[in-house]
């Protein structure tokens, strides 16, 4: 079964690895953006099975992404996983009031990522 990935991320690097990361589990299918704008235009055209949006961007940040596909029927019920460096206690719980499926702490590792994505959306 093919599981369609949106990675949302400003930093390039971030980005690649992740993009690398993912595309070693055979049933992922990556796409990625660099920002919430282009990841709007990204999901204008296609679904995706689960969203990964890092938290802090310039522009549109990932909570306001995911408020954004939230008022978009086609989009409301893909779940959303976060990835940042900002995993505190307290922004954790933050997190888990925005309809979220997940945090995943940046760094991540990338070798265990598939597998966090996998737990997080069975």
């Amino acid at each position: 079964m093919t599981i369609e990935v949106l990675y949302v991320d400003d930093e390039p690097d971030i980005r690649e690895i992740a993009e690398l990361a993912l595309g070693l589990d055979p049933d992922f299918v990556v796409a990625t953006a660099s920002s919430g704008e282009e990841a709007l235009a990204y999901l204008a055209m296609y679904v995706p099975d689960v969203a990964l949006l890092d938290v802090m961007m310039p522009g549109m940040d990932g909570p306001t992404l995911l408020e954004r596909m939230r008022d978009d029927p086609k989009l409301e019920s893909v779940p959303v996983i976060f990835v940042t460096a900002r995993a505190q206690r307290s922004e954790l719980q933050n997190f888990s009031t925005l309809d979220a499926r997940g945090v995943i702490a940046k760094p991540f590792d990338p070798m265990t990522l598939s597998g966090q994505v996998r737990a997080l959306i069975a």
